[in-house]
């Protein structure tokens, strides 16, 4: 029993030590999560100063709507592309009606903004790319959106489309229902 508890001491010891090799200074999930939420409380700040600055309300940030963006990051970071529409070929207002459904409402409307950088963005990048993109601005500039889900996804390594660089992909649903 003592042989197989050092042995397993042993190899959790190796582990980490791999561990520490392949991570970069600083870059513990831990840091890195708090990065990307910080990232996103930061576009969510500059989104609605930059509205205000053009006489719009803010946007409420919304569970429903950052599930939905939250899932599509995700899954653009894991497959490899960078699209509004899903890599099964749905549309992105029928994608994040999943989550943000009409309900009883009468009216519903959705948009998004996507984005990726390599390796990092901060909050001021991330709004300037989109204020220099004029669908993407005039999103941001929609007045009729009460609602916004934010999600910024950072990984090592991504497929495909980003060919293998490490990467931020932040993804801004935005919404009215009433």
């Amino acid at each position: 029993m003592a042989r197989r508890a050092a042995g397993f001491i042993a190899l959790v010891i190796s582990a980490l030590g791999l561990w520490a090799i392949a991570t970069p200074a600083g870059a513990t999930p831990a840091h890195r999560a708090s990065a990307t939420h910080a990232l996103e409380q930061g576009v969510l700040n500059n989104m609605n100063a930059f509205r205000r600055e053009h006489g719009l309300a803010p946007l409420r940030l919304s569970t429903a709507l950052t599930a939905a963006a939250r899932k599509h990051s995700a899954d653009m970071a894991t497959r490899g592309y960078f699209s509004h529409t899903s890599a099964g070929g749905t549309s992105f207002d029928r994608r994040i009606a999943r989550f943000y459904p009409m309900g009883n409402k009468r009216f519903w409307s959705v948009g998004e903004n996507l984005l990726w950088s390599s390796p990092d963005v901060d909050a001021s990048r991330a709004l300037d790319m989109w204020i220099n993109s004029p669908e993407h601005k005039r999103n941001m500039l929609t007045a009729r959106w009460k609602e916004i889900g934010l999600a910024a996804v950072h990984v090592p390594s991504a497929p495909g489309t980003y060919g293998g660089r490490e990467v931020t992909i932040v993804t801004a649903d935005f919404g009215v229902r009433r």
